[in-house]
C-alpha cells in the first residue's frame, strides 16, 4: 500500500504549495501549473463529459453481455496486443454484471503535457480546502504515463450480490475515445460494506487487538477504493484513522519488518487482507534467495504461517485463511495456503 502514503505526501506538499496563492479565498482549485492538469465536475465541458458518459457506458454494455472480442477491438493498441487479463477479468465477472444497470459517476478528464512518459504523474482534481481533499475531489497516482489525454470514468452497477464499482480508463485517440484500463471492484465483501469493517476494526481495536483492527481498516478502505491509484476524501480519512493503530511490527508503506522465529528472522515485505468468495484471507509476503527449491519454499512458508498465527492468535478470529508467498530477487513467488483450522 506505498501509493496511497506516497500519495498522501505529495497531496500535502501540493495543497501547501496552493495555499501560499489562495489563502484568502479558504478553497482552491486543483494545480493547474504542472505537466499533469485534471478536468471534473464544472470545470468539464459539456462536449467531452458527453464524449466521456457514452464511452463508459458503451464499454460497460459490451463487459455486461461478456462480448471481450468487440470490446479489444475498442482498446488501444497496446492493451489489445496483450488482452488476456481483460478477457479473465470480464469472464469472473459476467455473471454478476449481466443485466446489471450502471449510474455513471461524473468523469474525470486527465491531460498529460511533454514529450516523453512521465515517471510519476499526479492529477489533482476538483476543489481542495485547506484540510486536502473534498467531497468531490479525487488525486490520481499514475507511473510510466504517456503524453495524452485520458478519461476515467467510474460506473456504480447494482449487481444481485451487492453494489459493484466498474472503471475505465480512457484514452482519445483522434477524436474517439479507446479502452486504455478496466477495473471491476466489488463494494461489498461477504454481505459486509466498509462501514462494516471499520466497526469491526473499532470492535477489534478496544479489546486490545491492534493487528486485526489495523487489517481491517486495510479492508475497509479497499472496499471503497474503486481504484488502486485513486486517491479521495474518504479513502485518506480511512488512512488517517488506521495510521494511529499501525503495529510497529507490520510491514507498511514500502517499509519490511523483520519477523524472527527461533533461529529463523523472516523479512516481511506485505501483510494485508485478501478476498477470497466470501471469505477474507491473510496474505503475508517475504524475501528469499531463491525459490527453485519449491519443497524447501512450501515448508518456509508453512513454518511462518504457523509460527505467526502463534505470535498473534487474534488472527484466528479475524481471517479464514492465511497465504504465505516466498518472493525472490527476480519478483518470482511461491504461494503456500493454509485455512486457519488447518494452521496448529
Amino acid at each position: 500500500m506505498g501509493w496511497l502514503r506516497r500519495i498522501r505526501v505529495r497531496r500535502k506538499l501540493a495543497i501547501r504549495a496552493c495555499l501560499v496563492l489562495t489563502f484568502a479565498t479558504g478553497f482552491l482549485t486543483a494545480p493547474r501549473a504542472f505537466s499533469e492538469n485534471c478536468r471534473s465536475g464544472p470545470d468539464l465541458d459539456d462536449a467531452t463529459r458527453n464524449a466521456l458518459d457514452a464511452a463508459a457506458m458503451h464499454d460497460f454494455d459490451l463487459i455486461a453481455r461478456g462480448d471481450t472480442p468487440s470490446l479489444r477491438q475498442n482498446a488501444i493498441p497496446s492493451l489489445a496486443s496483450d488482452f488476456a487479463g481483460i478477457e479473465s477479468l470480464v469472464k469472473a465477472n459476467q455473471a454478476s454484471l449481466a443485466g446489471a444497470k450502471a449510474v455513471a459517476r461524473a468523469p474525470f478528464f486527465l491531460e498529460a503535457d511533454g514529450t516523453a512518459p512521465l515517471a510519476h504523474a499526479e492529477f489533482y482534481c476538483g476543489v481542495f480546502g485547506a484540510s486536502g481533499q473534498t467531497q468531490n475531489s479525487a488525486v490520481f497516482y499514475l507511473n510510466n504515463l504517456a503524453p495524452g489525454k485520458y478519461g476515467v470514468v467510474i460506473l456504480d452497477a447494482a449487481t444481485a450480490k451487492g453494489a459493484d464499482t466498474v472503471s475505465l480508463v480512457l484514452e482519445q485517440q483522434a477524436s474517439s475515445w479507446k479502452l486504455g484500463g478496466v477495473y471491476v471492484k466489488a463494494g461489498q465483501l461477504g454481505g459486509h460494506d466498509s462501514a462494516w469493517f471499520v466497526s469491526r476494526g473499532r470492535q477489534f481495536e478496544s479489546k486490545g487487538e491492534v493487528h486485526n483492527a489495523w487489517l481491517y481498516y486495510l479492508e475497509a478502505r479497499a472496499l471503497i477504493s474503486p481504484l488502486p491509484f485513486m486517491s479521495t476524501a474518504a479513502t485518506d480519512k480511512l488512512y488517517d484513522d488506521s495510521q494511529k493503530m499501525l503495529p510497529s511490527d507490520f510491514p507498511a508503506d514500502g517499509k519490511p519488518a523483520d519477523f524472527s522465529s527461533g533461529s529463523t528472522t523472516y523479512k516481511l515485505t506485505a501483510l494485508y487482507p485478501d478476498p477470497v468468495g466470501s471469505d477474507l484471507d491473510l496474505v503475508v509476503k517475504y524475501q528469499v534467495a531463491d525459490i527453485s527449491n519449491t519443497n524447501r519454499a512450501y515448508d518456509s512458508n508453512v513454518a511462518l504461517m504457523k509460527a505467526l498465527v502463534a505470535r498473534y492468535p487474534e488472527l484466528r478470529n479475524a481471517f479464514a485463511a492465511v497465504v504465505a508467498r516466498a518472493v525472490e530477487p527476480s519478483g518470482r513467488d511461491y504461494g503456500t495456503l493454509l485455512a486457519m483450522k488447518d494452521i496448529k
